[in-house]
């Protein structure tokens, strides 16, 4: 497992790129084992949107390429109020389930390696974050985005509500 952080230009923003898993994938053919690598990697401009990708390719290189890629096509924005995230939100993506809470300035990000991950790159600073279902990384990453992402469809009603 491979775990960088590189800074590159995003056009004119700057996105923070951390890769969370490297697996190797072997597939059995009549010719042998063809042997390719699958990379997870997070990108985040630490200040409201990150991105996740997943690639697979027959190196490493490669693989993390492409879920880079991947991941700052596919950026969503999050709500941060002050520090925090404005509400408290349960997500279910397939088996992982993921909990975020609000928490007071000061407290930091309390939360798993994968949670803590997305959080960090969408720039969030104070949060507690709790993984309640599988330890599949993958799964973990894609229930915070998706926490992440119903928490800013939630802001955009209730902003339009209270106008």
């Amino acid at each position: 497992m491979a775990e960088n952080n590189y800074i590159q230009g995003f056009g004119e923003k700057e996105v923070e790129e951390k890769v969370v898993q490297v697996n190797r994938i072997s597939k059995k053919t009549k010719g042998g084992n063809q042997i390719r690598f699958s990379a997870l990697v997070v990108v985040g401009d630490r200040n409201g949107r990150v991105g996740v990708g997943l690639s697979k390719a027959r190196d490493v290189r490669k693989a993390i390429d492409k879920a880079l890629s991947f991941a700052k096509r596919r950026m969503v924005d999050v709500p941060i109020r002050g520090t925090t995230i404005p509400y408290e939100i349960r997500k279910k993506y397939g088996a992982a389930k993921v909990l975020l809470k609000p928490a007071p300035e000061g407290s930091g990000i309390i939360a798993g390696g994968p949670m803590r991950v997305v959080l960090e790159a969408a720039g969030i600073r104070d949060v507690v974050g709790k993984i309640l279902g599988t330890s599949n990384k993958t799964a973990n990453v894609y229930a915070t985005v998706k926490a992440l992402e119903d928490l800013n469809r939630i802001s955009e009603r209730r902003g339009a509500k209270h106008e």
